[in-house]
């Protein structure tokens, strides 16, 4: 766990990524000791790998993308993303929530409440707090797909929150999450973060999911929730969605593309027995590994010019952002069912490894924003360049 060694991650035709940390290395023991042994506990039995959360938290796999200024690493949202990759090829679910820990914290040091950066911001990057994102509700509101949930009540130095959200990940009663409300008699819009143990705040069962079982996802109902002002992200807070948005989207990819490579080494292995037969399938493993290496440079370069979200964005970076994404579902797509067809008869069965790919191939489609939210983001800004 102490070793001093470079890591580095493989990816396919000789694409490697290296850390000047050994985190990637210790990071891989943890995954062999507390995460592999207890997949099917995870992705069966909705055990929360809260423990393993913890361990991330320790070895720093949630300070990379805080900038150095606020007590992170400062490698920025690319090295945020290969912890996910590597959680990804064994668990997505996991992988999830580390990355709802992460972009949790992305509002944070985006916002210019510097009570949540100097009180909240340091436990969670060090995951001695755990924390949920919350923000599907509003990122689907301001694309014109659903209305906010939440309304916000001025009262005092702050707000009164009541509303239901569904469904908000790696949330318990004391994580914090974020929240997006509509201020009452007005058209403005504000994000706060709140505690999952809140007064009026009560959490529900989130039901049952094919691929998110473990991860903690809960309903939230607010009932006369007061937030005071230090809780406050942004309001209003359209341009803020629109600095956080870049990150939010593109760290998603990390589970995506850890997803893939994890289908590209099942067909290989299938491959050895089946390769007389598999030959005649469409997509072979060569043809994922050049379009995962292909997606690899677009989003780690993308993920560069984020860095750690502390300089403007340019214009059209937003859109260049939503098509790696949108490449990303359909990549996992292609690589999963290839990876299944692959392994035929031996792969259709319950708990396989392909077909759990297969159901986690389709979270990636479709949790916030989903594959067809994110091509309605391209036809909008293709008909109103300026949004």
């Amino acid at each position: 766990m102490q070793s001093m060694q470079r890591a580095v991650i493989n990816t396919p035709n000789g694409f490697a990524s290296c850390a000047s940390e050994p985190i990637l290395l210790e990071l891989s023991e943890v995954i062999a000791q507390h995460l592999r042994p207890n997949l099917q506990r995870i992705d069966a039995e909705g055990v929360y790998p809260k423990e393993f959360m913890h361990l991330v938290g320790t070895l720093g796999g949630f300070r990379q993308g805080c900038p150095t200024t606020l007590g992170g690493a400062g490698k920025g949202i690319k090295f945020t993303m290969q912890v996910m990759e590597e959680i990804a090829k064994e668990c997505v679910s996991t992988a999830f929530i580390v990355w709802c820990q992460t972009v949790c914290s992305w509002y944070i040091q985006n916002s210019e409440n510097d009570h949540l950066k100097q009180h909240v911001l340091p436990k969670i990057i060090t995951g001695q707090a755990l924390a949920g994102t919350g923000l599907s509700n509003p990122m689907k509101h301001f694309s014109g797909i659903e209305n906010i949930h939440i309304t916000a009540t001025p009262y005092a130095d702050g707000f009164i929150l009541n509303g239901t959200v569904p469904w908000v990940s790696n949330v318990d009663t004391d994580h914090y999450f974020a929240v997006g409300a509509k201020i009452v008699e007005t058209n403005d819009y504000l994000m706060a973060i709140v505690l999952g143990g809140s007064q009026g705040l009560s959490l529900g069962s989130g039901g049952h999911f094919i691929a998110l079982e473990g991860s903690s996802t809960r309903s939230c109902i607010l009932r006369n929730v007061f937030v005071d002002k230090d809780s406050i992200l942004s309001s209003p807070c359209e341009n803020f969605v629109q600095r956080i948005k870049p990150g939010f989207i593109l760290s998603q990819t990390g589970f995506g593309l850890g997803l893939v490579s994890s289908c590209v080494e099942l067909i290989k292995r299938s491959n050895k027995s089946k390769r007389h037969v598999n030959r005649f399938l469409d997509d072979q493993a060569e043809d994922i590994e050049a379009d995962l290496y292909a997606a690899h440079h677009k989003i780690y370069a993308l993920a560069d010019e984020i860095d750690c979200g502390e300089r403007d964005a340019r214009p059209d970076l937003l859109k260049e952002v939503i098509q790696a994404r949108l490449l990303t579902s359909q990549l996992v797509l292609r690589a999963s069912q290839s990876a299944m067809l692959h392994a035929g008869a031996s792969g259709y069965r319950l708990h396989s490894a392909v077909e759990k790919k297969l159901r986690e191939a389709y979270f990636v489609a479709i949790v916030t924003p989903a594959l067809k939210h994110l091509k309605k983001m391209l036809s909008d800004m293709q008909e109103s360049p300026a949004v």
